[in-house]
């Protein structure tokens, strides 16, 4: 590639972009600009020529078309190597652009606003810029093209080092990362679009689906260690993210780390109340709201002491020291939280190994995002489960009916049992879970593990269960253990048989109908 003369800079965002354009300018490069970036460049006392000079007409529609013209595009599509390519440029007067600098309109900030209008959103959707940036990047044999401010020093560097070229292979792995940008800014845009409330639930999940992440960190390595791994962030998100919190203490999260971290949030931003919940291995072994945080830690902690150690720990208030007194014994992993009290963090900090995120504030309502899993050469697409059934309309089904005290923990519990590996079941009392049963193949295994962890302190709790009881053996067993009410979502063929063991034990028994499977 022969040495840059001309240069087009156009980016929205403009860091370090008067120091690139002034290093360009001493160079002997002849800069063309648009709008907001031509009068930063001048104010600085850069030279440079603004877009309209070139094309011959003025920027319109309110900054909609500025670049959309053969003046422009000529100049970055012209294949050096073909003659009849440079013949047609000096014919039509279209000087030769080597080198674009372009970045787009801010589409995932302004997206992630809160209450940001649709209006809005659609005049950041970036026309011109994808445009040159695409056109570069095609013809990168002759054009470099530079869409990351990151990258503006490396340019320069080399530019000095050859004599004012840029090699091959930088325009090679420039183009690379332009395509990637326009890719992502379209999926972006696909998202939002398809995600639109007025959009509604008509048309079922979209034909195609764009998704556009950007990578955070590399990660030491997956769930073990001869897997790598890494850390992606959804563009456009504003919903409180493991992938965007920072952390205040505490060596780098692993892989296990943020999946339990994300079951730990999940689970706590379910309750009003100040809560605590203790994650391991992916499922709750505990999870308690009281009036203080230190008392939801404690009777948490009192669930399953055991699991609790090297486990990861969410509350969805800011922690007091009186918490962090409480927590001391105790080996955490990870501690989440929306913020930390100074007298906390100095008792905290004391625990090296401890990883503690600042998180965000809960959000008031469930981000509007899709669930997807990954499967060999495909993808697994569905609404998150944030399903919730009024106790007004659940059904009592036995002859016995729970007290007030026994509605509060069914109602509790049910919630817990949301987020606890299928089949789940959830013994509480006092608004704390005493026993939990995870990820058993057969339900009454689940039963019999909540059971044998809540030992005495099953009797006179109550039990959730995810689904349904296909036989009553569950119940029985529940019984035995000293179950006062369950709630679960009913549907069974053998349900009589569940009622009438229920009736037989006189215990009361809610159905929701509804389900909460978590695979």
């Amino acid at each position: 590639m022969p040495k840059i003369s001309r240069a087009l800079i156009s980016v929205s965002d403009k860091t370090d972009v008067v120091w690139l354009a002034g290093e360009l300018s001493e160079m002997g490069v002849e800069i063309i600009s648009t709008g907001g970036t031509y009068k930063l460049l001048s104010n600085e006392g850069i030279k440079a020529t603004p877009v309209a000079e070139v094309t011959g007409f003025p920027e319109m529609l309110d900054g909609r078309v500025k670049t959309l013209h053969p003046k422009v595009h000529g100049g970055i599509l012209a294949d050096r190597s073909k003659p009849d390519h440079l013949r047609q440029l000096e014919y039509q007067k279209i000087p030769p652009i080597d080198l674009v600098i372009v970045n787009l309109y801010p589409f995932a900030r302004t997206i992630s606003r809160p209450n940001v209008t649709r209006k809005e959103a659609i005049e950041q959707i970036d026309i011109g810029g994808p445009t040159m940036v695409r056109a570069a990047a095609k013809n990168h044999a002759s054009v470099a093209v530079v869409v990351n401010p990151a990258r503006y020093r490396e340019v320069i560097e080399e530019m000095k080092k050859t004599g004012g070229e840029i090699r091959q292979a930088t325009r090679v792995a420039l183009a690379r990362e332009a395509f990637g940008h326009t890719a992502e800014y379209d999926a972006m845009i696909h998202a939002y679009l398809t995600g639109e409330k007025e959009t509604g639930k008509e048309g079922g999940h979209p034909e195609r689906l764009a998704l556009s992440f950007r990578r955070v960190s590399e990660l030491r390595y997956g769930e073990n260690p001869h897997q790598s791994a890494a850390l992606y962030s959804e563009e456009g998100s504003s919903a409180p993210s493991l992938s965007r919190a920072p952390q205040i203490s505490g060596t780098a999260l692993s892989f296990n780390n943020i999946l339990d971290g994300e079951a730990a949030w999940s689970t706590v931003s379910e309750f009003e109340e100040p809560a605590c919940v203790i994650i391991k291995h992916n499922n709750p072994c505990g999870v308690a709201v009281a009036g203080e945080l230190s008392v939801a830690y404690t009777k948490a902690f009192d669930c399953d002491p055991v699991s609790a150690f090297g486990s990861v720990i969410a509350f969805n208030r800011k922690i007091d020291a009186e918490t962090a007194r409480a927590m001391a014994d105790n080996f955490i992993e990870v501690l989440l939280a929306p913020g930390y009290r100074a007298d906390a963090l100095k008792v905290m900090k004391k625990k090296k190994d401890m990883r503690i995120i600042e998180i965000g504030e809960v959000a008031d309502e469930p981000a509007a995002e899709i669930d997807f899993r990954r499967i060999r050469g495909g993808l697994l697409v569905q609404d998150y489960d944030t399903g919730h059934v009024d106790r007004e309309s659940m059904k009592v089904v036995t002859k016995a009916s729970p007290t007030d005290e026994q509605w509060e923990d069914l109602m509790f519990a049910w919630l817990v049992a949301k987020h606890v590996k299928s089949n789940a079941i959830v013994f509480a009392q006092g608004k704390a879970t005493v026993g939990v049963g995870a990820g058993q193949m057969s339900r009454v295994d689940s039963v019999m593990i909540a059971s044998e962890k809540a030992g005495g302190k099953a009797a006179g709790s109550v039990m959730a269960s995810d689904a349904f009881f296909p036989f009553p053996d569950g119940i029985e067993k529940a019984a035995a253990a000293g179950i006062k009410a369950v709630i679960q979502p009913g549907g069974s063929l053998r349900d009589d048989e569940a009622i009438a063991a229920c009736d037989k034990n006189d215990i009361a028994m809610v159905f929701t109908g509804q389900r909460h499977f978590r695979h």
